[in-house]
């Protein structure tokens, strides 16, 4: 996946905001200030993404791409590489994962 189209993805989903609240180099994804993608702008080699933690142990399980959220909760966050074998496809899948989780925790006017 490239960093575009992984932008302009994030991007294309409702409510959804970018920030650069770690830095300049770290792009951060929220939806209703709810983050739920990150990555490093400069390196674009993984994202970091939430995950339901039964379903990121069982990717992390099956893919070696897949692994604990870096810096992050690592109960509930997974480091996702762009550059291995996952498709852009799953790696979609993950990200809308990522953001449903968010907005299912949202108020509900907030939804």
């Amino acid at each position: 996946m490239h960093i575009e189209a992984f932008y302009d993805y994030c991007l294309s989903l409702p409510g959804v905001s970018e920030d650069f609240p770690f830095g300049e180099q770290t792009l951060v994804f929220k939806v209703m200030g709810k983050m739920f993608a990150l990555t490093d702008i400069e390196v674009f080699e993984s994202i970091n993404l939430k995950c339901e933690p039964v379903r990121a142990l069982e990717l992390r399980a099956s893919y070696e791409e897949v692994k604990p959220g870096y810096h992050m909760n690592k109960k509930h966050w997974n480091t996702v590489s762009t550059t291995g074998a996952l498709g852009d496809e799953l790696l979609f899948e993950l990200i809308k994962h990522s953001y449903d989780l968010v907005v299912a925790k949202l108020p509900r006017k907030d939804r």
